[in-house]
C-alpha cells in the first residue's frame, strides 16, 4: 500500500508527544516524495487560495524538478486550468502541508496557461522561457549548466583510476 499523504505516514503519531521531535526534524527534510506534494494546496502571501498541486514534472536529462502543475479556477475539478509553475517559485510550508507562490491571483491568471487534455511540450525552451520570465525567474537550464555538466561526469565516474583513464583529472 503506498502511502498518499503525511498522515498516512505510519511514524506519525497523532498527538503523541514525540511528533514535537518529528516536527522539528520535518523543519529541515530536504527529499520528500512527489506523491505527498501532489494534491497539496498552493496559497499566495495575502493568503489567497491559488489551487493545488496537480503534478510534479521532473527533467529526467538532468535530474531536476522543472515545474509543478497549477490547477487553478474551476468547480469540482471542471473548467481548471493549468499553469505551469517554476519549481523555485514555490515555497514548502510543511506544517500548513501548502506551498506558498507569491503573486497576486491577476498575475496568475495572466501567465500562460493549458488544459489537461491540450498539454504544452514542456521540453521546448521557448516556451520554458515564457513561464520562467513570466513569474520573474531565470530558467533552470540557463544557471550553471556547465557545472551541472562537470558534476554529472563525476557523477559518473567512479574511481580515481577511471578518471586518469578517461584522460584527465578534475
Amino acid at each position: 500500500m503506498a502511502l498518499n499523504n503525511r498522515t498516512d505516514n505510519p511514524n506519525w503519531n497523532a498527538g503523541s508527544d514525540t511528533n514535537v521531535a518529528t516536527e522539528d526534524r520535518k523543519k529541515y527534510r530536504r527529499v520528500l516524495s512527489a506523491g505527498t506534494l501532489a494534491g497539496d494546496r498552493v496559497r499566495n502571501s495575502a493568503g489567497e487560495d491559488l489551487g493545488k498541486i496537480e503534478e510534479i514534472m521532473i527533467d529526467v536529462e538532468t535530474g531536476r524538478v522543472a515545474y509543478a502543475v497549477l490547477s487553478y479556477g474551476g468547480f469540482l475539478g471542471m473548467g481548471n486550468k493549468l499553469f505551469a509553475v517554476p519549481w523555485q517559485a514555490l515555497r514548502l510550508d510543511e506544517g500548513e502541508h501548502e506551498f506558498r507562490l507569491d503573486v497576486d491571483k491577476q498575475k496568475l491568471e495572466s501567465a500562460p496557461g493549458f488544459d489537461k487534455d491540450n498539454w504544452p511540450d514542456m521540453a521546448d525552451p521557448e516556451w520554458g522561457s515564457q513561464i520562467f520570465s513570466h513569474y520573474g525567474y531565470t530558467p533552470y537550464w540557463e544557471i550553471e549548466s556547465s557545472e551541472r555538466g562537470r558534476d554529472f561526469d563525476r557523477a559518473r565516474t567512479t574511481s580515481p583510476r577511471e578518471k586518469t583513464v578517461r584522460g584527465g583529472n578534475y
